[in-house]
């Protein structure tokens, strides 16, 4: 627990909460409404992450005074508390793993097919499924932000905005290109098909960023939300796309309630790709100079997914595999975060 205190930075995470409840008591807090909000969720997260610590302290103490009794009547009860408290020790032990700047922070995660049509746009629909299941196992938050639909099944692209706990620190294991090898559904000769689809991850840091974007260097397009049909289509142009000429990057956002709301969700996600190319651009040339080629081409591959003519779920980069693929395809992710997560601790402790 010693440890665990020590990589969890309680007394940093205390601090910045004890900070934070005492600007939100400031008479005028809420004038600003945005940044007020923003400025809450930020407190909840604290509130959470340093309530989980306090919760395993007081249950150590509890634990103690129990053990100091002496009663063998009450063994059985002992054994049950520690048992618990090695679970939950545990599970402070590997939120430690989230070292990373904005490792606590929510995620914007966006899936895209890859080439072969109608078999790859299924694949990234199942993946959509998949980590949305993931994500609701943990008790997440996920809104679909933009979504295009392929043109028989599945789809071509999504973006998801994922909240909650250590959201990016988790997910950003899952970053890089998904292969599937299967039967495919779509093939009347019941030939096995190879699929891809790729996954990109961004913290959702849109309100810490400070990025001025001149408005020459946007195109903006409004156009009507697509929907299933009937009173869910839209009547007027409320989803936007941005185009930002200097980059090549392309936002949209059309699940939002208004055109302003997709106007600002979009600028958001715009400024956070910004961000990311620019850090990006920094580490290329920082591992340019250490001499380490930096591979983040379509073809660099993370995981594959084998149903035919096994089955198994493999991460490339850690080994980590499984034959339950579909535990895998129903949310079942940690095993990979986890081993992901050790291996990256592992080559910061070597490259020390």
């Amino acid at each position: 627990m010693a440890s665990c205190g020590g990589g969890f930075d309680v007394d940093a995470k205390s601090e910045k909460l004890a900070s934070l409840e005492e600007a939100a008591a400031v008479p005028g807090f809420w004038d600003d409404a945005s940044a007020a909000q923003a400025m809450m969720r930020d407190i909840t997260k604290l509130r959470n992450q340093v309530g989980v610590w306090e919760k395993l302290v007081a249950h150590l103490a509890e634990t103690r005074e129990l053990a100091e009794l002496g009663d063998e009547e009450i063994a059985e009860d002992l054994e049950r508390e520690v048992a618990a408290l090695e679970t939950e020790v545990n599970d402070l032990a590997f939120q430690t793993l989230f070292s990373g700047q904005y490792d606590d922070e929510d995620a914007l995660l966006s899936i895209h097919a890859g080439a072969g049509g109608t078999e790859a746009q299924d694949w990234a629909e199942m993946l959509l499924r998949m980590y949305t299941r993931w994500a609701e196992s943990h008790g997440f938050q996920v809104d679909i932000l933009d979504m295009s639909s392929g043109d028989e099944a599945g789809l071509k692209s999504v973006m998801l905005s994922i909240r909650g706990d250590y959201a990016y620190g988790r997910l950003q294991s899952e970053r890089g290109v998904h292969r599937l090898v299967r039967i495919s559904p779509y093939d009347a000769s019941k030939r096995r098909h190879t699929s891809f689809a790729k996954l990109e991850l961004w913290p959702d840091i849109a309100d810490e960023i400070d990025i001025e974007i001149d408005e020459k260097d946007l195109r903006i397009d409004r156009f009507r939300a697509s929907g299933a049909g009937g009173q869910h289509v839209q009547k007027n142009e409320t989803a936007v796309r941005l185009t930002h000429y200097p980059s090549g990057v392309v936002v949209s956002c059309q699940n939002q309630r208004s055109l302003t709301q997709n106007m600002q969700m979009a600028m958001s996600i715009l400024k956070t790709q910004l961000f990311e190319l620019e850090q990006a651009k920094q580490e290329a040339e920082i591992s340019a100079l250490k001499g380490k080629v930096v591979d983040a081409g379509w073809g660099n591959q993370i995981r594959s997914y084998v149903l035919h003519p096994y089955k198994m779920v493999k991460d490339l980069r850690t080994g980590y595999e499984t034959g339950n693929t579909q535990a895998v395809l129903n949310g079942r992710l940690d095993p990979f975060v986890e081993a992901y997560l050790r291996s990256i601790v592992g080559e910061e402790q070597a490259s020390d």
